[in-house]
């Protein structure tokens, strides 16, 4: 789980809403959408009186209701237990256990027979084609899907993706279905009016209003994080179901929702429509997609980090570890580059990074630029394939979270070299090097910048030490040289990650 979300205690994935009885919903009442009084004719639908109808009534009959069925594991003996054996436990403990509300059960035997979850869905084939999120169908033994007519169609899984959390289903009906356009998510701007439609709870298909809150909200998901934040309500339920814009085109599918308390607050996440439309097209021809593997650790270039290794500007990824025998070990990567571009495109920072090597085929030789101690560097990388447990670069944040001797000036460290016994207590190799941290001033910057006692230091500037006084010279040779700020590599439960400490804070 990403920071953001432990921040905010709960940013859910809204298909998998158990239906249960008895289902425990709190209501607030609602004071409603301002509807705007104009609105803009567009592809033949128009919107009198600044009415939406035109557009639900174009795009409602092309959403569908998806129920899956899943096979509980055997239930407790033990009949008090709230929430039994459901593969949606801790679902329920985020949503209703940790916000003093009782938590809904499931009788034990409906939970030795089987577990129904609940999510929607549109159709953008007549021959029956559905698009939804992954989450929504994921583990499912049985898939059925509920037109807006009430018809009930079996559904087969045609194919899925969990790093874009999208999937595509089929149904066979005896008609062509109505469907719906996809639109351009790119030209969608903050304040622009979108409609979300699903099936929120099980009540039915539901219609709301709102705006365009931002764009590229990262949620540390996947490494495809680009989506577009509404504050249309949407719950649970809701997930798998379209977005669309006032041309009545869909320009997201609506994902996930921030909730400090389980239900709708109005911070929604929809994945674009020019993202999903690639994957879609994908996943109808192979039915699953492959994703390019490089192997590093990665971080942001802060302005502190870029002072500290002599670059004129803040940008591109930070490795700070290159995993054994990945195929950035093998091209030559090394910790402390900062990589700058990737098979012909910029790297900004750790996400385009992540999202342009994910998005290469394996097997592929590209071109990777790096910044290498002063220098510019050009090395070939043969992309390794991505399985559903590895990260494609994974990113920290660099804020010193990876897992008395001499004081190292300005900053405010205790340093020790590593003896027999701290090399047992610590588990580290017989051939490791460095200073490990003994104390850290609370009122200095190495503390403010997330060193802890117990850290091993085991390169400064990009230079590798060996010992305690190593790092100290390292350090106040940093402070002469002019530098803001000093660049230490940090060894913290077997994670390596670069802190940037500045000396003005000293």
């Amino acid at each position: 789980m990403s920071d953001i979300l432990r921040r905010h205690r709960v940013a859910a994935l809204l298909g998998a809403a158990l239906i249960i009885s008895p289902f425990v919903v709190s209501f607030a009442q609602s004071a409603g959408n301002t509807v705007p009084t104009t609105q803009t004719p567009v592809a033949g639908i128009t919107a009198p009186n600044g009415s939406f109808a035109p557009i639900v009534a174009a795009d409602k009959p092309a959403v569908v209701t998806i129920t899956t069925v899943m096979k509980a594991p055997p239930a407790s003996a033990d009949d008090s237990t709230p929430l039994g054996n459901s593969p949606f436990d801790d679902y329920f403990r985020q949503f209703f256990g940790d916000q003093g509300m009782p938590a809904p059960r499931t009788p034990p035997q409906q939970q030795a027979q089987r577990a129904e979850a609940l999510g929607s869905g549109f159709i953008v084939a007549a021959d029956g084609t559905i698009v939804t999120n992954n989450h929504v169908v994921d583990g499912a033994s049985s898939i059925k899907v509920t037109l807006d007519d009430g018809t009930e169609l079996p559904a087969k899984l045609v194919g899925s993706d969990a790093k874009n959390d999208l999937a595509v289903l089929k149904i066979k009906a005896d008609k062509p279905l109505p469907t719906v356009k996809w639109g351009d998510s790119d030209k969608l701007m903050t304040g622009d009016q979108v409609l979300a439609i699903g099936n929120p709870f099980g009540i039915g298909t539901t219609v709301t209003a709102g705006i365009v809150s931002a764009r590229g909200r990262d949620l540390h998901s996947g490494p495809f994080d680009d989506f577009i934040q509404i504050d249309a309500p949407i719950n649970h339920g809701n997930s798998g179901g379209p977005l669309v814009d006032v041309n009545g085109n869909v320009v997201g599918i609506n994902a996930a929702i921030y909730s400090p308390n389980g239900g709708s607050v109005g911070v929604g996440f929809a994945i674009p429509s020019d993202q999903a439309q690639k994957v879609v097209a994908k996943l109808e021809k192979g039915g699953s997609i492959q994703y390019g593997y490089l192997g590093v650790e990665i971080q942001p270039v802060t302005p502190d980090v870029a002072s500290a290794i002599g670059l004129d500007h803040p940008g591109g990824a930070l490795v700070s570890q290159v995993n054994d025998g990945s195929p950035a070990a093998r091209a030559g990567v090394e910790t402390g580059d900062v990589i700058t571009g990737f098979a012909g495109q910029d790297v900004k920072d750790p996400k385009d990074l992540s999202r342009a090597v994910a998005d290469v085929a394996p097997g592929a030789r590209e071109p990777l630029e790096v910044w290498r101690k002063g220098k510019a560097v050009q090395i070939s990388v043969d992309v390794g394939q991505n399985s559903d447990d590895v990260k494609t670069a994974s990113v920290t944040d660099g804020s010193g979270a990876p897992g008395q001797g001499n004081r190292a000036p300005a900053i405010g460290l205790g340093l020790m070299d590593i003896t027999p016994d701290i090399r047992q207590q610590l588990n580290l190799a017989d051939n490791q090097r460095g200073a490990v941290v003994a104390s850290v001033s609370p009122d200095k910057a190495a503390a403010a910048s997330g060193i802890e006692p117990g850290d091993l230091i085991v390169a400064v500037n990009q230079v590798p030490v060996k010992n305690a006084r190593q790092v100290t010279q390292a350090i106040a040779q940093a402070g002469k040289s002019g530098r803001k700020s000093v660049l230490l590599l940090v060894e913290r439960d077997g994670g390596q990650i670069y802190v940037a400490v500045p000396f003005a804070n000293g």
